[in-house]
């Protein structure tokens, strides 16, 4: 009993001691296992910043602060550099991945000071002011990333921007030093001033292995084309002088020379052109009675004269661009700043960003040897042709030259694109100013290497009142095949449209959008719900044609996506007795127009109607309620620079069961009025841009005597 009563008493408090015992056991332990998980975690979708105390950025270390590198006399060399590589041979793309934004991720090396080993730096001027304006802005674009792990392309703190101021060897050295070099696999160099004295080499000759390099003065025999980058020669007056944009047009002098260290066999025949055109060609040179300095590089000289330079440039229509002892020369990036259409005389010169730039529309590129023959060539070129290359000038500049930010963002995206081809930059996006006139022509469509949100066609049926015929229209559209959402505009503000129950049924979303005002325009808005890269804009009374004509006009938009490609045909005629043009519906041999009462087209079009239509247009439209059909030709044929395309046969389109009231256009005011719009249209545009066709689409055995079951749209229209 006793015993009993002695393990009772004991058991109850040694049970509750070793509770807690295990308890303090077990929660530490859960405690260092959270811990550890968060600590894990944390890692994990933080953003990475292992090596961010090491970020490129001049405002958390200045350069004096940065470590010092001592490089030993036996480190290896790079390789002289490989003049075979491209991108599919000396780059790693695996390296940049898939990207949601399609952008190149680039590592700048932490600032480091190297040194040989007695203490001698490789450069003798350290880091640039330009080349830390590059590095800053690099590092504060969407292309920068801290996260070494991450990053598609490499790019060291180490200036050698102007090979003068290198000790080669010792660059090479420090380039084979840096961490992630591999051979300079994936790693960008910018060189503007290659070279040196005696034979100036036309790219950097510090041995590089197979880097890419972004060089100022590249010839034919250097460049790698489609793995190197051109650049220009960066020009410090850019930053020091402001030149105002000037209108383009006739300037005081027609020839401007203001280079100073030019051949003198250039010179020479400089001089006789001079004599030959007297005051049509100012040859400047170095100012011989001025101090040397600052004030100097700024001035210009003939014959006494001075002149304020770059300011002078402003003053002709044309400027020489002579190669010097290198082929890159700064004074082309003066010359576009001021204008100046650029005159170059440079064999062998790769122009910067050549790869892009459409340099035919901003210079004029003539042999050396032709130097005599540079007036009669200039002469030739006519005066308009002569302010379009002053506009795209000036554009080039700045766009592309006018900071060693804009030089570098440049670089980068030429690289982006090779590497995303598929969402690179066209053509027009390189060489097109943003604002461009709409006398130009120019198309903004691209092929369809993305494919498109969502597949087929939106039918946008534009509405007011007509129920019946509007519920038929949707019934037969349901049909076609390639059917991807119908979207009814709803144009009364009046009325309600019908109750859910009520609308016919349909195997696709339908969707209906109720506008503010009574807008024809409205049926051109780029409305959200539109997910396809194709529309078909169709009116509420078009109810004759059939499931295979509409498949079938899809099907043609398809292989002509810039088009609008339509059903009912109009042309546009010239009045010889009338003096203005004349809306012409009968039927003829000719089209110029197709109507946005059933037509397709590609989305983009919505918004340029929207946002870009010059003029009043669009209002004028609205405020007449006509011709918004008219205007949506003139604006893609504007763009374009093409006719429209009609499909099928069919001319007849009117209603059966609607009246003269009812039916818009067959009111003979209304067909006045649209001649009125074309006139109007023309005016505001400065141009006529319909262009005239002579012939339709139709289904290849649409005429042939086959069964129908072989015919792939056997049910299609007459007339």
């Amino acid at each position: 009993m006793c015993a009993s009563v002695k393990y009772g008493s004991r058991g109850p408090a040694l049970i509750p001691r070793m509770k807690t015992k295990h308890r303090i056991y077990y929660i530490t332990l859960f405690s260092v296992v959270l811990l550890g998980l968060i600590a894990t975690g944390m890692f994990q979708f933080w953003p990475h910043s292992i090596e961010s105390s090491a970020e490129w950025s001049l405002d958390r270390r200045s350069v004096h602060d940065a470590p010092l590198v001592r490089i030993p006399v036996s480190s290896p060399i790079p390789e002289r550099g490989d003049l075979s590589c491209r991108m599919h041979t000396c780059f790693d793309v695996y390296r940049c991945g898939y990207n949601p934004k399609n952008k190149i991720k680039v590592y700048i090396y932490p600032l480091q000071r190297f040194v040989d080993e007695v203490g001698v730096p490789i450069s003798s001027t350290g880091l640039s002011r330009e080349y830390n304006d590059l590095l800053s802005a690099i590092s504060d674009s969407d292309f920068y990333t801290d996260d070494v792990t991450r990053a598609c392309l490499f790019i060291p703190s180490i200036d050698v921007l102007n090979q003068n101021s290198l000790r080669i060897r010792e660059t090479a050295q420090a380039l084979a030093m840096l961490p992630r070099w591999d051979k300079g696999m994936n790693h960008l160099l910018f060189n503007m001033l290659p070279g040196g004295p005696p034979d100036y080499n036309t790219a950097l000759d510090v041995p590089r292995d197979r880097a890419l390099l972004a060089g100022g003065g590249f010839s034919t025999w250097t460049y790698r084309q489609g793995y190197d980058v051109s650049i220009p020669v960066y020009s410090p007056l850019s930053a020091e002088v402001d030149l105002p944009e000037r209108q383009p047009g006739p300037r005081r002098y027609f020839i401007l020379s203001s280079q100073t260290a030019i051949h003198r066999e250039y010179r020479v025949e400089l001089e006789r052109l001079k004599e030959e055109n007297g005051e049509a060609l100012l040859l400047l040179d170095k100012c011989s009675n001025l101090s040397q300095g600052l004030a100097s590089v700024r001035k210009r000289c003939y014959k006494g004269q001075v002149y304020d330079y770059p300011q002078i440039l402003q003053e002709s229509s044309f400027c020489v661009v002579l190669r010097g002892a290198r082929l890159g020369q700064a004074t082309l990036s003066d010359v576009l700043q001021a204008g100046c259409v650029p005159v170059i005389m440079a064999d062998s010169y790769i122009l910067p960003f050549s790869e892009v730039l459409d340099w035919k529309r901003a210079s004029v590129v003539i042999p050396e040897e032709k130097l005599p023959e540079m007036y009669t060539i200039l002469k030739s070129i006519p005066h308009r042709q002569v302010e379009e290359m002053q506009r795209q000038a000036r554009w080039f500049w700045e766009a592309y030259f006018s900071s060693m930010k804009a030089v570098g963002m440049t670089t980068l995206q030429i690289i982006n694109d090779r590497i995303y081809p598929y969402a690179a930059r066209t053509y027009e996006e390189w060489n097109n100013p943003p604002v461009i006139k709409w006398s130009s022509v120019n198309s903004p469509l691209f092929l369809p290497l993305i494919p498109p949100r969502s597949p087929g066609f939106t039918a946008v049926v534009l509405t007011y009142d007509r129920i019946e015929s509007l519920f038929r229209v949707i019934t037969e559209i349901s049909k076609v095949p390639s059917l991807a959402k119908l979207l009814v505009v709803w144009n009364n503000q009046n009325k309600s449209p019908p109750e859910e129950s009520l609308w016919p049924k349909v195997a696709v979303p339908l969707k209906v959008v109720r506008t503010k005002e009574n807008k024809l325009s409205n049926r051109f808005f780029p409305f959200d719900e539109i997910e396809t890269e194709a529309v078909l804009a169709i009116d509420d009374d078009i109810i004759m044609l059939t499931s295979d004509e509409l498949q079938f006009g899809y099907e043609v938009w398809r292989e002509f996506p810039d088009r609008l490609v339509g059903y009912p045909g109009r042309l546009h005629l010239w009045d010889h007795e009338m003096g203005k043009w004349k809306y012409e519906s009968e039927w003829t041999n000719e089209v110029s127009m197709v109507l946005t009462g059933a037509a397709f087209y590609h989305k983009y079009f919505n918004y340029l109607y929207t946002y870009k239509m010059p003029g009043d247009i669009k209002n004028w439209v609205d405020a007449h309620m006509n011709c918004e059909d008219i205007a949506m030709n003139f604006l893609v044929a504007n763009i374009t620079g093409k006719a429209p395309i009609k499909v099928t046969p069919r001319k007849k389109f009117k209603c059966p069961e609607c009246t003269a009231i009812d039916g818009l256009s067959l009111d003979q005011t209304h067909m006045v009025e649209r001649s009125e719009c074309i006139n109007k249209f023309a005016s505001v545009f400065g141009t006529m841009p319909l262009k005239v066709v002579e012939h339709r689409a139709d289904p290849v055995l649409y005429k042939d005597d086959f069964p129908e079951k072989l015919k792939s749209f056997p049910n299609i229209g007459s007339l």
